[in-house]
């Protein structure tokens, strides 16, 4: 993933994309320090977790962004989001994620949100990647509060 992102910056720098570059190379510059951290190269599925991590610390600092009343940080957070998400998995629909959530409350017969984490551990091993965490959380506790 690293080498098709490096593509990318190249390709950036060629012509001219101010923010597309500096995206690139905030995720660039994460995917290297957590290859010192971990003192080898990393597979695809460590670097697809840098990638979500660095999109959640985007989303983190749109949301800040929002409640400061800076709409201008904002827009460039959001346009740096969309890059940074190119490298990720298509994110699956929260209604797919409500039809999962369904299936797996029927089959663990989870009753109440005391049943929460039986669901919760099923439900991110399905959705490795491509369901944000907190989202799904909200809707298991949703549907096991009807």
């Amino acid at each position: 993933m690293l080498n098709i992102i490096r593509k990318d910056l190249k390709e950036a720098m060629k012509i001219g994309d101010k923010l597309k570059l500096t995206a690139l190379r905030n995720l660039v510059s994460k995917l290297k320090a957590k290859e010192i951290e971990k003192g080898d190269s990393l597979n695809n599925d460590e670097s697809m977790k840098v990638c979500m991590s660095a999109a959640k610390q985007i989303k983190e600092s749109i949301k800040q962004f929002k409640e400061a009343g800076r709409d201008d940080l904002v827009e460039n957070e959001s346009l740096e989001l969309e890059i940074v998400e190119t490298y990720l998995p298509k994110q699956i629909s929260e209604e797919e994620i409500l039809l999962k959530i369904k299936e797996i409350i029927k089959e663990q017969n989870a009753l109440s949100p005391s049943d929460m984490g039986k669901v919760m551990g099923l439900l991110m091993k399905e959705f490795a990647g491509t369901a944000d965490g907190k989202t799904v959380q909200n809707m298991v506790i949703k549907e096991l509060s009807k």
